[in-house]
């Protein structure tokens, strides 16, 4: 049975965990504002350039461009995108999980061909993956810390590069996209080829006669790489933002399993204080009768 020592010691270091978890869902909560602020401002710049996009593509009929094209698929491409650091709940084997699931079902004979290369946006990601033999052609883990738009347009380039010259056939982006506090929802796009652009549901038609300067097709090939450049960026706030909840909710449950286990050790602490208070006076009192007796 344990001693008073090492129960009380046991409290003082749960106390300091319940320290360490409160401040870091208090950081967390003050990140994921400005995360869901920067998404907020991102996402009607990804919308609009969308919209455009999907306007002049139905008006110009004779626009041909090799990053529609789809074609044969012998060489693939996963982005996987987690985070640096963990304590985050479930955040992270979600993704692994779910583009192994993919791995498996879809990509098992690109992946024994040596075909499939894998994109580790995070640290959690690329260290899964690089311990297992994954074929993994980029690595960028510690861009979350200081998380820039640059990193996604210099991203994007280099595999529009790969995806033109033939390198690749097809480029997929897993990440987590950001619900709420306590829901993350795991969501893979394509980047490559790009899909053909949808009309909502019940979405009005403008039949509107624009003129554009210089003409369509040029306007089209300008947005384009800003279209795929907001698509990333939005994913990647995204991704940082569920992580970010994810981080909170899980320190927030961990504070709270801290203050239920100081209840439950300082209760066995009373415990065995007044189990041995009473073996003290049991033995006063043995003590004292032997000596009547004598």
């Amino acid at each position: 049975m344990a001693t008073l020592r090492d129960i009380k010691s046991r409290i003082k270091g749960v106390k300091n965990t319940q320290q360490i978890t409160k401040a870091m869902k208090m950081v967390a909560a003050a990140r994921l504002r400005r995360a869901q602020e920067n998404i907020v401002n991102a996402k009607p710049y990804s919308r609009k350039i969308t919209e455009m996009l999907q306007h002049l593509l139905n008006v110009e009929k004779n626009f041909s461009n090799p990053l529609f094209i789809e074609r044969e698929v012998k060489n693939i491409s996963l982005i996987v995108v987690t985070s640096d650091r963990g304590l985050c709940g479930g955040f992270n084997m979600n993704i692994i999980r779910k583009a192994e699931e993919m791995i498996n079902d879809q990509f098992a004979d690109y992946l024994k061909s040596g075909n499939l290369m894998l994109y580790c946006v995070g640290k959690k990601g690329n260290d899964h993956f690089t311990k297992r033999n994954f074929k993994v052609e980029g690595s960028y883990p510690g861009i979350f810390s200081n998380l820039k738009f640059e990193f996604a347009s210099g991203l994007i380039k280099d595999l529009t590069s790969k995806y033109i010259s033939g390198e690749t056939d097809k480029i997929l982006v897993i990440y987590n996209e950001f619900k709420s506090v306590i829901q993350q929802k795991t969501t893979v796009e394509q980047l490559f080829p790009i899909k053909p652009f949808e009309a909502k549901v019940n979405e009005p038609v403008q039949d509107i006669d624009y003129i554009y300067e210089p003409d369509r097709i040029s306007i089209i090939n300008k947005l384009l790489p800003k279209h795929l450049n907001a698509q990333m960026w939005t994913a990647l706030l995204d991704s940082y933002a569920a992580e970010l909840g994810a981080r909170m909710t899980a320190m927030d449950m961990a504070t709270e399993n801290a203050k239920e286990l100081i209840r439950s050790l300082n209760l066995t602490y009373n415990k065995v204080r007044q189990a041995s208070i009473t073996k003290e006076i049991l033995e006063i009192v043995s003590g004292a009768n032997a000596l009547k007796e004598s």
